[in-house]
């Protein structure tokens, strides 16, 4: 079994209709594969979608987020996984924003596969699985 969560760019994909990346997480979760909505994407989705008070947007996401995925603290273990993240890309010189950072560290303090079309910056933290489905 596999535990996946999406990020922000792939659920603005899902709400904007592709249907290829929805189909992919439906057969997903009935291989009974588990989808998690991260903090950070959650944040993001929303507070962009009340930005431009886009309703219909915003119920359909809260119908996914309800239906569809199981939520994520920001715990202590998750804050310190994203401070060691950050020290360790200042170090190397391949710094990324401390949004993807904290995405990341959810995804490693929880064993969760991230599913992105931004590999470029997401490939940099180290033990982080990643899949594209873009």
């Amino acid at each position: 079994m596999k535990d996946y969560t999406l990020d922000t760019n792939i659920l603005s994909y899902i709400l904007k209709g592709n249907q290829k990346i929805y189909k992919k997480m439906k057969d997903e979760i009935e291989k009974g594969n588990d989808f998690y909505i991260n903090p950070i994407s959650y944040y993001e989705i929303k507070r962009g979608l009340l930005a431009i008070n886009s309703k219909n947007k915003l119920e359909k996401f809260n119908k996914y987020c309800d239906d569809l995925f199981t939520y994520v603290d920001l715990s202590k273990e998750v804050l310190n996984r994203a401070v060691e993240i950050y020290v360790d890309l200042r170090n190397s010189g391949k710094l990324i924003e401390d949004a993807d950072i904290f995405i990341g560290a959810v995804c490693l303090e929880n064993d969760l596969i991230l599913i992105t079309n931004n590999e470029k910056h997401f490939k940099r933290i180290n033990g982080l699985s990643v899949v594209n489905w873009v």
